[in-house]
């Protein structure tokens, strides 16, 4: 073997590589461990538990934080928690920029927009001027939308092409400051690793919190508008009496255990996050940690003392005091903040302060490596109690670096009677601070040197480059204020993601260990291990990739590690068929693998670069999960490739130094005569396979026809949510007692795994724009099957989960027990149906145009690419045509939506693999007998390729049944898609494909081409 060294090396040092981020998995699993020991069953204490920790340097100088990101994590459809695509209204932009604007064209426009927008996935500013100039080809946008805040950026006379060029800059900069409040406030959610992203569409922002148990409170925080505030401020030592007096009551109430007297209603401060307290050792202890920006670290205590400790300093042993002329009350430990929160609000310890007095916290750490937050206290100078400012105020704002330091700063610009109010506070505020406050956070406070008359401001605090930008887009979102609406939406309960984990890791094992077995009965033991030995290593290597590349492992994902492994038997089976054809010609064993590697690498690379062609668009066109599938399926051709060819013939050259090679039969008594000396007339009896495919295409059309498919919610828009039940149920019965609910939207209600869990799918107001109505659907839903639920389940129990202990039912902790009511929920808009639609059908259609070219340019004949085409078209007809037969028969959902699309163009992948490696012995058996006539040749290489097609195509199956039969109901339908395309797929081959590549051929033969 060449390169045998270099081969080594490369092994080596990915080996490497691969363990050192796999280490990081190791890592966190450790931690969580912890968590789940420290928690005791409560969800939420384990993940504030872990959220203390996340700055911690626990493993060779890396945090919890990064080992968590650079490790695999898993998705939400494993994990659990809360899915959601945002869209900011950029109607409600347009609207703020023009001021308001009464022009009824402009409204008219406005509307036709939106209207149009649900079916249109084009840019909305482009829709507006469309439609506006529909009513009125002569009219100008500049006379709307010249105004005070836009004089800078338009004139009276710009075109309407330069007015949309500013909206549409205007609405991306509306857009990035959503994003940027967005990504505040899910902070406070005290969830492990959430994560935002903006998308390539226009005001749509991703949004994931793992472990998220409470649906309706994430739902009202992030669809609410960004409130930004400007308030006076009460210096450290204006209090410090006030926090004594408080301590003094804490103390009373807490040893004397008396009940804790809530305040009114009105918040006080929320808390950063939602954390059970840990006692710190003293107060030093958190003055080190400001000055140091590290956590500080516990010192052993026994109980006792802690609970004296605690009893006498209630308030200050979790606060440490900023005693100064500065707007920072305090220094508290996040793990702390919850409960200082709790105690400022009890009625008892606000009679101790002034009336005007309100505390907020700081919006972020004081450091990157701290956990530890500032505490302020806020001035209500107003009788109605709102901040003298607020962020409708702000024109502009930008960031730039000082002149006079290394720092930045921000560059504040306001309105004329914003300008007025500005002036009076910093007039009144001099050698005080003005805090800058934006939902209920602190996010800076900045001294007041001097007056500012003009509406003109500089904040300087020696901020960073990036903190200068994000304050600078926190002023920003006060200037736009607009709202954003949930367009699609997925919960899943941790039940749900636990039942997937051990259904994938049970189908993966039973998956890989069948592959073994299969592969040691058809080639014998040793080459059978080696063969195990690659899967081992390819399945080692695809995993450390995805985790080198930080990437989330979904359960599609897993389902392409194990299709991946199906799929790489292919490459060692076409080597070891062309291993055993060289030995029967008589070759030695050394010879004869050096010529089965060298035959089979053409077949190999052709079919698993047409897969990887589907790879890439699925990744192109996919979203969430699909992209999962597809980043597996496109790292996994690569592992394989190299398993497969390099390591295997590795250990090959080193078994030849040896006598063992030559021992080798690659076959076994069982597998020695399969499919050996096969004498098929395949074009004989290709009008069979004509008349077949044609009578099943029919077929397929006529029910795509009259049943159409059974298209999910992906492509339909609406609602899906997958209940359990007590005891199984009838979904009939279920269906009946919520159409009266529904009134004339639709429901469909599907048994989903067992009899006693059902998935309810309705479209009920799924244009409604309105933040109330997913509570009304949840609350029709339960009024609907509380008949069959346990006596006591309150809605919200059922909404979020209940468990049924000593026949009393309550909310469900963590993941105990079997856990009744909604496990999953999913929402998709109608304007997101949409763009997955069009995004399908590009994406098959671009998957087709690809493969047919490359077939052309690799085989340069016509007739080869047009086979291969009308195979794909064949098998994706096929495929529709069996889900529109037989979707209301299967036991389980054979719904048309993304997954479906990913299995359609992994088929395309699949089935073109078969047929190249067929032509490819077809090119190869014509250059060596050029005169033999067509027939004969194409006969004679689908005989010699039987076995591998047949072989290949088992090994598939194998690996999908594993998955159908013992994988998680969700991406059942999935897999079954796949299954029948591996079935099809092959049959294509053999009757379809290469039967029009041969008539096209013999026609082109005849025409003297």
């Amino acid at each position: 073997m060449q390169h045998k060294g270099f081969v080594t090396v490369f092994a080596v040092l990915l080996t490497i590589v691969c363990l050192f981020y796999l280490s990081f998995n190791v890592v966190v699993s450790h931690y969580d461990k912890q968590a789940v020991e420290y928690a005791k069953g409560n969800k939420m204490a384990e993940y504030q538990y872990l959220d203390s920790l996340a700055n911690d340097t626990v493993f060779l100088n890396y945090t919890l934080k990064e080992c968590r990101e650079n490790g695999v994590n898993l998705g939400l459809d494993l994990k659990g928690g809360m899915n959601v695509i945002l869209e900011v209204s950029v109607p409600d932009i347009v609207r703020t920029l023009s001021g308001d604007s009464k022009d009824e064209n402009f409204n008219k426009a406005l509307e036709a927009a939106q209207q149009r927008q649900s079916s249109d996935s084009r840019d909305f500013v482009d829709l507006f001027v469309e439609e506006y100039e529909k009513l009125d080809p002569n009219a100008q946008l500049a006379t709307i939308f010249f105004n005070y805040e836009m004089k800078d950026q338009l004139t009276v006379k710009s075109t309407n092409k330069e007015v949309a060029d500013v909206l549409k800059k205007e609405v991306e900069a509306a857009v990035g400051n959503s994003f940027n409040v967005l990504r505040s406030r899910i902070d406070r959610f005290g969830v492990v690793q959430p994560n935002i992203q903006a998308l390539e569409t226009n005001g749509r922002i991703l949004i994931e919190l793992p472990g998220v148990k409470e649906p309706e409170r994430v739902r009202k925080l992030l669809q609410g508008s960004a409130n930004l505030e400007f308030w006076e401020t009460y210096n450290g030592n204006e209090l410090a009496m006030n926090f004594n007096r408080a301590e003094e009551v804490l103390r009373g109430i807490y040893s004397e255990d008396l009940p804790i007297a809530e305040a009114p209603a009105e918040d006080a401060a929320e808390e950063v996050a939602e954390t059970e307290e840990t006692p710190l050792s003293s107060l030093d202890s958190l003055t080190a940690a400001v000055q140091n920006a590290e956590q500080p670290e516990s010192t052993e205590v026994s109980p006792e003392d802690e609970a004296r400790f605690r009893a006498e300093h209630p308030l200050l042993s979790r606060m440490q005091l900023f005693n100064a002329e500065t707007a920072v009350i305090a220094y508290v430990s996040a793990r702390d903040t919850a409960k200082v929160t709790e105690m400022l609000n009890l009625r008892q310890v606000q009679e101790v302060f002034p009336r005007d007095v309100k505390f907020r916290w700081a919006v972020k750490p004081v450091s990157e490596t701290s956990n530890v937050y500032e505490l302020f206290a806020l001035r209500v100078t107003n009788r109605d109690g709102k901040a003298p400012l607020s962020g409708n105020a702000i024109t502009d704002a930008s960031d730039e670096l000082s002149q006079f330091s290394a720092s930045s700063k921000v560059n504040m610009t306001m309105n004329p009677e914003g300008a007025k109010i500005w002036a009076r506070l910093t007039k009144e505020n001099i050698g005080r601070s003005i805090a800058v406050v934006m939902d209920d956070m602190v996010y800076s406070c900045p001294r007041v040197n001097s007056e500012i008359p003009g509406g003109r401001s500089e904040i300087t605090g020696n901020f960073t480059t990036q903190e200068a930008k994000d304050l600078a887009n926190v002023l920003k979102s006060g200037k736009m204020p607009a709202r954003s609406r949930i367009v699609q939406e997925d919960v899943v309960g941790p039940s749900l993601g636990q039942e997937a984990i051990q259904k994938g890791m049970v189908s993966f094992i039973v998956a890989f260990v069948l592959l073994m077995i299969y592969m040691i009965f058809m080639y014998g033991l040793i080459p059978g291990l080696i063969v195990d030995a690659s899967l081992l290593f390819n399945v080692f290597f695809l995993v450390g990739i995805l985790a080198s590349f930080k990437s989330v492992l979904t359960l599609p994902g897993i389902a392409g590690i194990v299709l991946t492994l199906g799929m790489a038997v292919d490459a060692n089976v076409l080597v070891y068929e062309r291993v055993k054809e060289e030995l029967l010609g008589g070759k030695s064993h050394k010879a004869a693998l050096k010529a089965g590697y060298q035959n089979a690498l053409s077949a190999i690379i052709d079919g698993n670069l047409t897969t990887l062609i589907t790879g890439i668009i699925l990744f192109v066109f996919g979203t969430g999960p699909i992209r999962g599938f597809a980043t597996t399926l496109i790292i996994g051709i690569m592992t394989t490739l190299f398993s497969a060819l390099l390591l295997t013939r590795l250990i090959y050259g080193f078994m030849e130094k040896g006598k063992t090679i030559d021992t080798l039969a690659f076959s076994t008594p069982m597998s020695k005569n399969l499919l050996k000396n096969v004498n098929i007339d395949w074009m004989r009896i290709r009008k069979f396979g004509y008349i077949i495919s044609a009578c099943f295409i029919l077929v397929a059309i006529g029910s795509l026809a009259t049943r159409h498919l059974n298209l999910g919610i992906d492509f339909s828009g609406g609602r899906n949510y997958v209940v359990r039940f007590d005891d199984k149920v009838s979904t009939a019965d279920i269906a009946d007692k919520l159409q009266p609910g529904f009134g004339d939207a639709s429901v469909s209600v599907i048994t989903i795994g067992t009899e006693n869990q059902v998935r309810i799918s309705t479209n009920y107001k799924i244009d409604d724009r309105s933040e109330s109505v997913d509570s009304e659907v949840e609350e029709i839903i339960f009024t609907a099957l509380q008949p069959l639920l346990h006596g006591g389940v309150t809605q919200d129990m059922f909404v979020r989960g209940y468990v049924v202990k000593d026949g009393v039912a309550q909310v469900a902790v963590g993941d105990e027990g079997n856990i009744l009511g909604i496990q999953s929920s999913q929402k998709v808009g109608p304007a997101i149906a949409n763009d997955i639609i069009t995004k399908a059908m590009w994406a098959v259609l671009f998957a087709m145009i690809a493969i047919f070219l490359y077939i052309l340019i690799r085989f340069r004949n016509l007739g080869y690419s047009v086979g291969s085409l009308v195979a794909l078209v064949h098998d994706v007809l096929f495929t529709l045509g069996l889900f529109s037969l037989f979707y209301s028969i299967m036991p389980f959902s054979m719904e048309i939506d993304q997954a479906f699309i990913a299995a359609i163009l992994t088929i395309v992948g699949y089935s073109v693999n078969d047929t190249v490696v067929v032509f490819d012995r077809v090119r190869e058996t014509t250059h060596l007998y050029a005169k033999r006539p067509l027939d004969e040749t194409i006969n004679d290489a689908l005989n010699a390729t039987l076995a591998r097609t047949l072989s290949t195509s088992l090994s598939t199956l194998i690996v999908l049944l594993a998955i159908l039969i013992l994988g998680g109901d969700t991406i059942r339908g999935f897999v079954f898609a796949l299954t029948v395309g591996v079935i099809v797929g092959t049959y294509s081959t053999l009757f379809v494909a290469v039967p029009i590549a041969y008539d096209i051929r013999k026609k082109q033969i005849a025409k003297g081409k």
